[in-house]
């Protein structure tokens, strides 16, 4: 096992699942630092406009044995930037955690774990960061992985439907075989009861995401 090679870390924290399927649940964080995006709605730019701490993937498994929770998230800022992330990801595994990994659908999945729960975002034209969805990614995601656009506006909902049919929908006929979708409104924007309208409207497998940890901790930016 490689647990000396080094990522570099924004915070490692003990919370409540916020996003997900797997709302709900106490989670073990692994925030890692740098993003190669920078969507209009970013709420953790802490994540690359601060450079974090270099951890050994054994320093990190420390912190993560102190828990017997068995959900561990990895996320960013962009995790699958650093290349000794896929090596900590085994480590997880190996240890018999169910790992998630958060990735903004830019960088090539092939080389994470099939055991690992991918949560993929798909960037709507909102965010500013559109042109960088890598759509390749589609054929690495199972009915146990999970496909997130973050919404804020009428024009990101349209987007993303007219994406859902084209792409994943009816390449995926089956919903035992599709991923999970979620759609996440920017609530500054675009209201949560809009949006539940218009799903409802639509009658499409569409799960609708709050993001729990905000209403938890409202105003709190880290560590939740």
């Amino acid at each position: 096992m490689k647990t000396k090679e080094t990522l570099q870390v924004s915070e490692l924290f003990y919370s409540i699942q916020g996003e997900s399927s797997y709302a709900g649940y106490p989670c073990l964080f692994i925030r890692l630092a740098g993003c190669n995006l920078r969507c209009s709605y970013c709420d953790a730019r802490y994540t690359y406009d601060e450079k974090g701490r270099r951890m050994t993937i054994a320093e990190i498994l420390a912190f993560i044995e102190e828990s017997p929770v068995s959900l561990v998230e990895i996320t960013g800022g962009e995790p699958l930037l650093q290349k000794n992330v896929y090596a900590l990801m085994q480590a997880l595994l190996d240890d018999e955690r169910i790992v998630l990994l958060e990735t903004n659908g830019s960088i090539d999945l092939r080389q994470v774990p099939d055991e690992v729960v991918k949560i993929m975002d798909i960037k709507c034209p909102g965010s500013g960061m559109d042109h960088h969805n890598h759509l390749a990614n589609l054929q690495y995601l199972t009915s146990t992985d999970e496909v997130k656009f973050v919404l804020g506006s009428r024009q990101d909902y349209l987007w993303a439907v007219d994406f859902l049919k084209r792409n994943i929908i009816t390449p995926f006929p089956s919903s035992r075989q599709r991923p999970k979708i979620l759609f996440s409104p920017v609530t500054s924007e675009l209201s949560p009861t809009e949006l539940a309208g218009w799903i409802l409207m639509d009658r499409l497998p569409i799960r609708l995401q709050l993001q729990l940890h905000t209403l938890l901790w409202p105003g709190e930016t880290r560590g939740v």
